[in-house]
């Protein structure tokens, strides 16, 4: 992270039910159904309607915008549902990416994975499947979601032919009942015809995969042998950001459990002199994450655990590389920096987003882009940054914060970073100890994939369902 010395201000899923009314089945009707075993067996307390704005044979993009309507007689939890659309993919080795362009409940509380399907035929071997957070809520007996305008593409934007896709419809130009995507509640099929032999009741798709690093930070202590064998390194050595003399003390960096949950706290201490101040960080050995998501779960604090309040500390959350020459352009930072008692100019509490292209220490120059908000962020906070090849995007607990220019695209791989400093020692000059603490929940990076918050909470909640503690199949450069 950049010294802080000469830093100006600013920068900074109703259950399946029986086919009749009385509950009655005919053995015809049963033969009739089981000679479908991909559609739904009956009515279910959900319909889905569809249409697409993009109605061309071949586009750009794919757009399957969405209602789900409760048919029931009770609420409807939202997070009981999914809905697959299923296509063919144009390349045996094709990858694609969802997104949400907007949605009356929310893009924050709409997921959207891929599968590939068990029996493919002639116009669907994929599916993207659309599911919901708990933050969605639940829908009234007659009430709808309103629209979801949802899209897919190939990750290098290569044009995709829609009409050999068995869910498109060219001509859904508005909404309406539509059986060729299915929906499921709670893994029970209760809408739409699956593709032949795809009756969608295979386990969800596993957390996982090509470029990810998953770690829910379940160490003993900072000597646990397992922080360094999954390429942690915890800081000991001297030198910047922060007070000058100041050391870095790996004692430091704890780890508790609580409600089966374990969190890593950095503490920073000091009693109002360099030789008395101990600074925290925790970061990765590697520079080997580029463009994707990183997202992180961040208690930020504005009080100290002891002692007097007033110190010009610094929490984050970060990506970085080296500065190789002063204003060399490969250089590259991406930071959360939350401040609790202001610093760098600021009277009080602000949080601060950056994108750095590039600085020079001496005399002091910096090329960056910022966001800030001024207020509390005490507490715990879900943080995710976005990078691709057109922008830089910041997230604070599912809303966008700021948005970056390409022009602050990095160039070259980055470390993740964790610390906790002091810029300096003039916010309190008492000489009475006192000790700050920052807390991580997990850390979640997934390579060359943009996710929105909604599906990063998705993936977390996969990997803990899983007891997935430690991933990292993200290629080392």
């Amino acid at each position: 992270m950049i010294s802080s010395q000469n830093r100006p201000a600013g920068q900074r899923r109703g259950r399946l039910r029986s086919a009749a009314a009385a509950g009655v089945v005919t053995a015809l009707a049963a033969a009739a159904l089981a000679a479908l075993p991909g559609t739904a067996r009956a009515a279910g307390d959900l319909s889905v309607q569809y249409r697409t704005s993009a109605t061309g044979a071949t586009a750009d993009q794919s757009e399957p915008w969405f209602k789900v309507k409760n048919t029931g007689a009770t609420a409807l939890p939202l997070n009981e549902v999914r809905i697959r659309y299923y296509f063919k993919a144009d390349s045996a080795d094709a990858a694609y990416r969802f997104a949400c362009s907007w949605a009356a409940r929310g893009c924050a509380y709409i997921t959207g994975v891929f599968g590939t399907l068990a029996h493919p035929t002639d116009t669907a071997d994929r599916y993207l499947e659309i599911g919901f957070t708990s933050g969605a809520g639940s829908l009234a007996p007659g009430a709808d979601t309103g629209d979801m305008q949802l899209r897919f593409y190939q990750s290098g934007w290569q044009t995709l032919r829609q009409s050999d896709d068995y869910s498109f419809g060219a001509g859904q130009t508005a909404y309406g009942d539509w059986s060729k995507v299915t929906a499921t509640r709670a893994g029970d099929l209760v809408w739409g015809t699956a593709p032949a032999g795809d009756t969608p009741t295979e386990p969800p798709p596993q957390p996982g995969g090509s470029g990810t690093l998953w770690d829910d930070f379940s160490y003993t202590s900072h000597t646990d042998a397992r922080i360094s064998a999954h390429g942690w390194s915890v800081r000991a050595n001297s030198g910047g950001p922060g007070v000058p003399g100041a050391t870095w003390d790996p004692s430091n960096v704890t780890f508790s459990t609580g409600n089966g949950n374990t969190v890593m706290t950095m503490e920073t201490s000091t009693a109002g002199t360099a030789a008395t101040t101990e600074q925290t960080e925790v970061l990765t050995r590697a520079t080997k994450f580029k463009n994707g998501t990183y997202a992180a779960r961040v208690r930020f604090s504005d009080a100290p655990r002891s002692g007097p309040d007033g110190d010009h500390l610094v929490q984050t959350f970060f990506t970085i590389n080296d500065l190789k020459a002063p204003m060399a352009d490969d250089y590259a930072e991406y930071d959360f920096e939350y401040l609790p008692n202001g610093g760098w100019g600021e009277p009080s509490d602000i949080l601060y987003t950056t994108s750095w292209e590039t600085y020079n220490p001496d005399p002091w120059q910096a090329v960056n882009q910022h966001t800030e908000s001024r207020r509390s962020y005490a507490g715990w906070h879900d943080l995710v940054v976005t990078i691709d090849n057109a922008s830089i995007k910041y997230y604070v607990d599912g809303q966008l914060f700021g948005t970056h220019d390409a022009a602050y695209l990095p160039e070259r791989p980055m470390s993740i970073n964790f610390n906790q400093w002091l810029i300096d020692l003039g916010g309190q000059t008492s000489t009475t100890p006192r000790a700050y603490e920052q807390q991580v929940d997990y850390v979640l990076h997934v390579k060359d994939q943009v996710l929105t918050p909604a599906q990063v909470d998705a993936k977390v909640a996969a990997y803990r369902s899983a007891g997935t503690a430690f991933e990292d199949t993200v290629p080392a450069n």
